[in-house]
């Protein structure tokens, strides 16, 4: 490491003001600090100080996606073998899996980092971190057969749109990555839905075994059919569906990891749960049909719910940020989850629309639970 620490020091006055390379000052910057914490602190101001930077944060964050997406990658190549009817070893299923993935996660940070540093260099700014993050979400909510010129055009929508347009990292309004799939979810529906487009290979049809179906359990709800899949498939993830979401298993390994390490937020975590499952109970309560009927606790194992719930909810820059609001935040996107699933089977992933509205209503909820902090307290005062 002193050896690259020293290398970095000799080429760091050709990127400062007045160097040859000064007009690359944003990239380099952004290299250095990747690589090493900076010698530089605040100096005014109140600030909370500790031995992690936002670089290191997102990092972390980038580890709790490793199960998630390790397994994504081994279950494309197992759900392609299951539809050709062959039978492949571990390491063949992941090695398709991992063929399929790498080049949507090559564009996606490609794209993503390449705007990014435009931006930057352009109003002179340090680079971001926040897509180190973004760059891997968007490719695990993704479809595995999305052509690579869509992840393209989502990406640059989601940079721009989600981030640039409101000032970049830390400022952005909505979770980038969810912004990039609805954008592709609305501009090009059937690349998003339907039954061909969550196993490798559906699309052309060529040796499929006879009777094979890509459907999820929520494209069956979305139609009126029962699950035919049990909750411990969809729990472990051994079912048709984006990269990253099919496991809830590894997703809750993630989020434990985020927990314990300070990261992620648990009170956004469970909430959503309990929002989910509360409101799931009620309508089995009241019951009537398949999509009043459909089990509560799958409402928590199918679709992308405990990768939204843990990975896209706790968005540090898009969540709610006071305490009792993220409760508030993290109980309505459950709510709002379940009656969107139910009531407009039209958009069976309810978790994903449910995050964007609750995103937009975040600092509503600070508002008002700061607001009814102050008149409890002013309350006491006149008392």
């Amino acid at each position: 490491m002193k050896f690259l620490r020293n290398t970095l020091d000799k080429l760091k006055p050709n990127f400062e003001k007045g160097g040859k390379l000064s007009f690359l000052h944003s990239v380099f910057d952004g290299m250095e600090t990747f690589m090493f914490v900076p010698n530089h602190t605040t100096k005014t101001g109140s600030h909370i100080r500790d031995g992690i930077d936002l670089k290191r944060t997102m990092f972390m964050v980038v580890l709790a996606l490793i199960p998630a997406t390790l397994f994504g990658m081994w279950n494309e190549g197992y759900q392609y073998h299951l539809a050709m009817g062959q039978t492949a070893s571990l390491f063949d299923n992941f090695l398709f899996g991992f063929l399929q993935s790498l080049p949507i996660i090559v564009v996606s940070y490609g794209v993503g980092l390449g705007l990014e540093f435009m931006f930057c260099q352009m109003k002179g700014h340090p680079i971001n971190e926040g897509f180190l993050v973004s760059g891997l979400l968007i490719p695990l909510c993704l479809p595995p057969d999305i052509p690579l010129w869509m992840v393209a055009i989502a990406t640059a929508f989601a940079v721009i749109v989600g981030k640039e347009i409101f000032g970049g990292t830390g400022m952005n309004v909505l979770n980038p990555a969810l912004t990039a799939r609805v954008f592709l979810y609305i501009a090009y529906p059937g690349e998003m839905s339907g039954d061909l487009v969550w196993v490798t290979g559906l699309k052309e049809g060529v040796g499929i075994v006879d009777g094979y179906s890509g459907a999820t359990t929520l494209g069956l709800l979305a139609v009126g059919k029962e699950m035919t899949i049990s909750s411990w498939d969809a729990f472990m993830g051994w079912i048709p569906g984006s990269m990253g979401e099919t496991s809830a298993l590894m997703c809750l390994i993630g989020g434990i990891f985020l927990i314990i390490t300070g990261i992620g937020s648990w009170q956004i975590m469970l909430s959503t749960v309990l929002g989910a499952l509360g409101m799931g109970m009620i309508l089995n309560a009241v019951g009537g049909n398949v999509y009043y009927d459909f089990p509560a606790v799958n409402h928590l194992l199918i679709g992308g719910f405990a990768f939204g719930a843990i990975f896209m909810a706790t968005d540090p820059v898009s969540a709610a940020q006071t305490a009792r609001g993220k409760w508030i935040y993290g109980a309505l996107i459950g709510i709002l989850t379940v009656l969107i699933r139910v009531f407009n089977p039209a958009y069976p992933e309810g978790i994903m629309f449910a995050i964007l509205l609750m995103n937009v209503f975040a600092p509503l909820v600070d508002y008002y639970v700061v607001k009814s902090n102050i008149n409890r307290r002013l309350s006491r005062v006149k008392a």
